[in-house]
């Protein structure tokens, strides 16, 4: 609630003598009856991505009936068949905003971020979100800059329209954050924290209309401060990491790349995902997309392994909402196991060929 006599107070000092009460009051009440969110959606292959979904999650509980759209921009075919896809992955969804131009074939931040602000000022959403993956952490945080407004990253709980709880100190503390300026209120949000129903993942019944993002206006002309320059991804008969039912994760104790292949072959026989330490990714054992932790992925698997992998605090912050940790290290005192539902203090290269004999082959 404003404070009434603090109200009275600012408004004899900013506004004429001749402005009434009653002409201010009615901008803030519509402000608050206009709640609308834009959720910035990631695509590829023709479907928006798992955590886009859980973002529009995030946006449902942000207000009730409040209007959400999502906003899609690339070229070409696929472009479109995500469109589709997204008019109808998720029952809260009111539109879906596409903008079709070759600019937007890579998802680099700068022509993203104008598109935000270009699609902002137009309709004037109260909220922006994106999911707090590579994507809406390169895009949004520049697009909050061109609107003038600051973001709130990696929120975990929303308790308020503009009140959200997010980690800090790596994960070992949780910060209650009022957002108190102006409108849009720009969130990036972890999409392991808003977890999609299966009801509302299988609801296409219903189909959200799609509307063309007017680009006549669009000065993507100056931009070119990032390029190109190619995409790489993780074989396809893998579960993605992000979303992996299961996460098998190497540290720097399997010492090299060759006995990295070790995790890779028990991943294959659990159905599993691979993951990685930042140790071992800085040794080269496997590419920096396979990192686990606070500066990598964070996942919320149903069980994680994790073996050769000590527990720095940064990897902790990825792992904690795990519904069950398994660790084997040979280090007693390593502090994964002060986490780990089970521990086996033991040589890995005993460990992992032992499972690898008498696990069945994933069917």
């Amino acid at each position: 609630m404003i404070n009434r006599t603090l109200f009275s107070a600012l408004k004899r000092s900013i506004l004429p003598s001749s402005t009434s009460q009653s002409q201010l009051l009615p901008s803030f009440s519509s402000t608050c009856r206009s709640a609308s969110t834009l959720v910035l959606a990631e695509h590829d292959g023709g479907s928006i991505n798992a955590a886009s979904v859980s973002a529009i999650a995030a946006a449902g509980s942000l207000s009730k009936g409040s209007s959400i759209s999502v906003l899609l921009a690339g070229s070409g075919p696929s472009l479109q068949e995500a469109a589709q896809h997204a008019a109808s992955c998720h029952p809260s969804i009111s539109q879906v905003l596409v903008a079709d131009s070759d600019k937007f074939t890579y998802p680099l931040a700068e022509p993203w971020a104008q598109l935000v602000q270009l699609v902002q000022l137009r309709n004037g959403y109260s909220h922006v979100i994106a999911a707090s993956g590579s994507f809406g952490k390169n895009i949004l945080p520049r697009a909050a800059a061109l609107l003038d407004v600051s973001p709130v990253t990696d929120v975990v709980a929303i308790s308020e329209s503009r009140q959200f709880v997010r980690p800090i100190y790596a994960g070992n503390a949780l910060c209650t954050v009022r957002y108190t300026g102006a409108d849009p209120c720009m969130l990036t949000v972890r999409s392991t924290s808003f977890p999609v129903t299966s009801r509302s993942a299988e609801s296409t019944s219903n189909k959200s209309p799609i509307s063309q993002v007017d680009l006549s206006t669009f000065g993507g002309d100056s931009v070119g401060k990032s390029r190109y320059v190619k995409h790489t991804s993780q074989e396809a008969e893998r579960p993605d990491l992000g979303n992996a039912r299961v996460v098998v994760t190497g540290g720097r104790g399997l010492k090299s790349a060759e006995n990295f292949k070790m995790i890779e072959k028990l991943a294959g026989k659990l159905g599993a995902a691979v993951g990685a330490t930042r140790a071992a990714v800085d040794a080269g054992f496997v590419p920096n997309d396979l990192q686990v932790g606070q500066t990598g992925k964070i996942v919320a698997p149903e069980l994680y392994m994790a073996f050769g992998v000590s527990g720095a605090i940064q990897h902790l912050a990825g792992i904690r909402d795990s519904k069950v940790i398994v660790a084997v290290n040979k280090d007693a005192d390593a502090p994964i196991f002060k986490v780990a539902d089970y521990g086996l203090v033991g040589d890995l290269f005993d460990v992992i060929p032992e499972l690898l004999e008498k696990l069945p082959e994933n069917k």
